[in-house]
């Protein structure tokens, strides 16, 4: 097989187990500062409660995530190793930032909130959670940025066939950025929303002691999702027109596509610089499933009555639902990156010689390697997540203060 080829699938299937813990993280916090402000705000038992059952299941997905990230820094030394010499001095420095950011103000801050639970003041806990939001959106910020650069490069000179900076601002303002980031981080609130009111649903079909507090989760979780899909709508219909600037190629022709091929036969020789259909494809069934979710707003006002919950069927929808997120995402990756064929750096840097000089067998082991490694973590990680929050609100290990007695000793309360 061809080393190219094996390297792209590699990077595709790392990539894309790894958003997927991405978005669940990045939603999730965003939640459970809400939840946890709340709960000091106002005292209520209910909102502890759930700030300790979502927080447990957080910390599970972020753990595994790491683990799945380490795996995306090193392919681009060893699969990639023409993308680091040749743009590494502009599109390593967002990365840098990144990894600083993520692994260690991220990392310290989540720590410290684990382990803050009847040690810290209640103030000081939340603000540690605040620091763990924060710095998570500023790890995505980064990323896109980085990403971005590759979409549309931009401050940087050729010095001696390498790439090299010239002007920071241009990377925080590069047109390819600004709605790509908005579609990301609500995206990523959409799938916690619906992560968030599908295991309340699956709780309240199965009528658990806790109906009052998986009903405000559904309620919250569903709101969440609501306002989500249409801020994802809105932010991804918004980038059409700045493709169309900075990527005539890439969901379309004209004037301007032809004469960049032009130019790009003129400099790199013949070849087929029109994207592969699959990007295309991947953007109608994203779109498709988008307005299919839009219509969470139709089940919002239902499910804030009783009656309507104890007819389980709303719940049943949102509950099949869950998958339709998650899909939506990976195909939103394959139409922004595939889109971006055949370039590794739009008009930069063809792909073809961005790839390490690694014999097609050797990739083919690392393909197989990576590839059962990070499937593992991702199976390892959704059972985790459907055993514990199968288990419910009663008792999570997160947050349990060492005094307190097990809990099949307790009775469960239920909040009506």
């Amino acid at each position: 097989m061809d080393t190219l080829l094996l390297a792209r699938l590699q990077f595709a299937t790392t990539t894309s187990i790894h958003f997927l813990f991405v978005v669940v993280t990045l939603g999730l916090v965003t939640l459970l500062v809400g939840l946890q402000t709340t709960a000091v705000l106002t005292g209520k038992p209910v909102y502890w409660r759930l700030t300790r059952f979502w927080g447990q299941l957080y910390v599970i997905n972020y753990v595994l995530g790491i683990a799945t990230g380490i795996v995306m820094e090193f392919q681009f030394g060893l699969n990639w190793s023409g993308l680091s010499r040749y743009v590494g001095n502009v599109f390593g420095a967002p990365l840098a930032i990144e990894t600083l950011v993520a692994f260690f103000l991220e990392s310290t801050f989540l720590g410290m909130w684990i382990f803050g639970w009847h040690r810290l003041r209640k103030g000081v806990h939340l603000a540690l959670l605040w620091g763990v939001a924060l710095t998570a959106y500023a790890s995505a910020f980064w990323i896109m940025v980085a990403n971005s650069w590759l979409q549309n490069p931009v401050g940087y000179e050729l010095r001696d066939g390498v790439a090299h900076l010239t002007d920071f601002t241009a990377l925080l303002t590069n047109p390819s950025l600004g709605m790509a980031f908005g579609h990301v981080v609500f995206a990523a609130l959409l799938v916690g929303g619906m992560l968030m009111a599908a295991v309340s649903a699956w709780h309240l079909i199965r009528r658990t002691p806790d109906y009052g507090l998986f009903r405000t989760s559904l309620r919250i979780g569903l709101v969440t999702a609501a306002l989500s899909i249409t801020m994802v709508q809105g932010f991804g219909f918004a980038q059409f027109a700045p493709v169309g600037q900075v990527q005539p190629t890439k969901f379309g022709g004209g004037p301007e596509a032809d004469a960049l091929v032009a130019e790009w036969t003129t400099r790199f020789g013949p070849g087929d610089y029109t994207p592969p259909v699959l990007a295309s494809v991947g953007l109608g069934f994203m779109i498709l499933i988008g307005f299919t979710l839009g219509a969470l707003w139709l089940l919002l006002p239902l499910l804030w009555r009783d009656w309507a919950i104890r007819l389980r069927f709303p719940l049943w929808l949102i509950l099949l639902a869950l998958p339709l997120p998650f899909v939506a995402v990976i195909l939103g990756w394959i139409a922004r990156e595939v889109g971006r064929q055949p370039w590794v750096a739009y008009g930069l840097l063809p792909t073809d010689q961005a790839v390490s000089g690694v014999a097609p067998g050797v990739m083919l082991a690392s393909l197989i390697g990576f590839s059962l490694l990070l499937g593992t973590l991702a199976v390892a990680n959704w059972v985790l997540l459907a055993r514990h929050a199968a288990r419910g609100a009663a008792d999570p290990a997160l947050g349990r203060s060492p005094t307190q007695p097990p809990a099949d000793t307790r009775p469960v309360p239920v909040f009506a």
